[in-house]
C-alpha cells in the first residue's frame, strides 16, 4: 500500500479527486447560499403577499377608497410594503391624476381605445398588473398596480438569476484548474522521461553509458533504478571482459614466446641433419620440415604483432618518407625469393604527383611483408606478381596483384586470415585505407591514401 500511494497512478487519481471536491463545494456554497441564507420575500413577516394574494387585496380596497386623498393614502401604504411598485389613477373623466413611483410614460388623457389597447399589453406580462376600479360604481375611475415579477421571486433565485454567469465561470475555473494541474504533473513526467533519455545518450570516456540520479520512488523512480542496475552491470561486464582479453593476450604472448624456443632447436636440428649424408628422400622430407617451421613461425610472429596490436602497445613512429624510392628498396629484396619460386614479376613503380606519405615505415614493410608472404602461399600457382602504383582525381593507390584461385580456394598453406588482420589495423592506424578484390582468376590488394587528407 504505502508503494502503491507512492505511485504516478496515485497521485494523478488524486488530482482527480480535489477536481471533483472542488466542483462539489462549489455548487454546494452556491445552493447553500442562494436558496438557504437568503432572504425569502414571500415569508409571512415580510408583509407581501403571492400574486393571487395581490389582486384579491387590490380590488378589495379600490372598492373603499373614492376620494383622491384616499388613493394617496392608499398608495403609500403600498408603497411600503412594495417598494419597487408602481401605482396610478384614471379617474372616472379619463385623466391620469394621482401616481406613486411610476416607471413608464403614460398619457394624461385615457380614451376607451388606449384602455383597451394598456390591458392586453400588460395582461399576464412583466410587470404584473392589476386594475380595479374605485368606489362603487365603474364610472368612478379605475386604479393600476404594478410590480416586476422578479420582485416576488426569493432572493436568491434573483440573485441566481443575475448571477448565474458566476456559476460558469467558477466551474470553468474548476476545469481549467484540473487540466493545468494536470498539465504540471504530465510536464514533470515527461522532464524526468527527457533527462532519461538524455542520461542514455551520454557515455564516459570508456563509452559506457552513465549513471543518474533517482530523484523519486515511483514508476520512473523504478525505471531509474532498472537503468543504474542495467549501467552497473554493463561495467563490471566490461572489466571482466577487459580482465579476460588482458589474460588472453599475456598467454598468446606467453605461448608464442614458449612456442618459438623449441621451433629454434627443431630448426637448427633439421638444418645440421641436412648437412649429413642421407638419402634423397630424407633430405625432401628435411626441406619440407623446414619450411613447416618457418611457417609455423611466421605465424607465431604474426599472432604476437597482432596481439601487441590489439593491446595497442605495438610501436608506431609516423615519419614523412619518399614512397616511390622506399618501394623500389623494399622490392629489391623480395625479387630474388619470387625469382627463385619461378614467379614472374611486374614491378612498375612511377612517383606520385604528392609522393611523400607520413607512415611508419616498419609498418608499412610487415604491411607488404603479409601480402607479399600471402602470394607465396596461396598464389603459387598463378606464378605471377605484380606491385606498381596508380592515381586517380581521389586517391594514390599501391596496388599488389597475383594470378592464383584466390583466398577463397583452400590451400595447403593457412594463416592468411590473421595475417590480413594484421594489415587492416596497421593500414588504419597509419590512416590509409585498402582494398581487397579476390575471385578465382587472381587477386589484387590495394593501398590507399586519400589525396584530399594530405599527408
Amino acid at each position: 500500500m504505502k508503494r502503491f500511494l507512492k505511485s504516478l497512478l496515485a497521485k494523478y487519481i488524486l488530482i482527480i479527486l480535489i477536481a471533483i471536491f472542488l466542483i462539489q463545494a462549489a455548487y454546494f456554497i452556491i445552493i447553500f447560499v442562494f436558496f438557504n441564507l437568503m432572504e425569502d420575500t414571500d415569508s409571512p413577516e415580510d408583509g407581501q403577499n403571492s400574486f393571487t394574494e395581490i389582486e384579491a387585496e387590490w380590488h378589495r380596497e379600490a372598492h373603499q377608497v373614492i376620494t383622491k386623498d384616499d388613493i394617496k393614502h392608499l398608495f403609500e401604504e403600498w408603497q411600503e410594503v412594495y417598494p419597487d411598485a408602481s401605482m396610478f389613477r384614471v379617474n372616472g373623466d379619463g385623466v391620469l391624476d394621482v401616481q406613486s413611483n411610476l416607471q413608464e410614460n403614460l398619457p394624461d388623457k385615457w380614451d376607451v381605445t388606449y384602455t383597451a389597447q394598456f390591458l392586453k399589453s400588460h395582461y399576464e406580462g412583466d410587470p404584473f398588473t392589476v386594475v380595479a376600479f374605485t368606489g362603487e360604481h365603474e364610472e368612478d375611475g379605475f386604479i393600476v398596480f404594478q410590480l416586476p415579477r422578479e420582485v416576488m421571486q426569493p432572493y436568491g433565485q434573483r440573485l441566481f438569476n443575475q448571477y448565474s454567469w458566476a456559476i460558469i465561470m467558477l466551474t470553468m475555473g474548476i476545469v481549467l484548474l484540473f487540466i493545468l494541474l494536470s498539465l504540471w504533473f504530465f510536464r514533470g513526467i515527461r522532464k524526468r522521461l527527457v533527462h532519461l533519455q538524455e542520461a542514455m545518450e551520454i557515455r564516459d570516456i570508456d563509452g559506457m553509458p552513465i549513471l543518474i540520479e533517482e530523484k523519486k520512488q515511483d514508476e520512473i523512480g523504478d525505471l531509474e533504478k532498472s537503468f543504474n542496475r542495467m549501467v552497473q552491470e554493463l561495467r563490471e561486464s566490461r572489466e571482466r571482459e577487459q580482465e579476460e582479453e588482458q589474460l588472453r593476450k599475456e598467454l598468446i604472448a606467453n605461448l608464442s614466446h614458449d612456442l618459438r624456443t623449441p621451433l629454434t632447436k627443431i630448426n637448427a636440428q633439421a638444418y645440421a641433419l641436412q648437412k649429413m649424408d642421407l638419402p634423397i628422400e630424407a633430405k625432401h622430407s628435411l626441406k619440407l620440415t623446414s619450411a613447416s617451421i618457418e611457417d609455423v613461425d611466421k605465424l607465431i610472429e604474426n599472432l604476437m604483432s597482432y596481439t601487441l596490436l590489439m593491446a595497442s602497445k605495438y610501436k608506431k613512429d609516423l615519419k614523412e618518407i619518399d614512397m616511390s624510392r622506399f618501394l623500389r628498396q623494399y622490392l629489391a629484396a623480395w625479387y630474388p625469393v619470387f625469382e627463385k619460386e619461378g614467379f614472374t614479376v611486374d614491378v612498375d613503380i612511377v612517383p606520385f604527383e604528392q609522393n611523400t606519405w607520413k607512415v611508419d615505415s616498419l609498418w608499412l614493410s610487415r604491411i607488404l611483408d603479409n601480402l607479399l608472404q600471402n602470394v607465396l602461399r596461396h598464389a603459387a600457382d598463378g606464378k605471377y606478381i605484380a606491385v606498381r602504383t596508380e592515381s586517380s582525381e581521389l586517391n594514390d593507390a599501391i596496388v599488389v596483384i597475383d594470378k592464383g584461385k584466390g583466398m577463397q580456394v583452400d590451400t595447403e598453406q593457412k594463416g592468411a586470415g590473421i595475417g590480413l588482420s594484421i594489415v587492416d589495423m596497421m593500414v588504419k592506424g597509419m590512416h590509409l585505407d585498402w582494398e581487397i578484390d579476390s575471385t578465382e582468376q587472381g587477386t589484387t590488394i590495394k593501398i590507399i591514401r586519400e589525396k584530399r587528407a594530405g599527408n
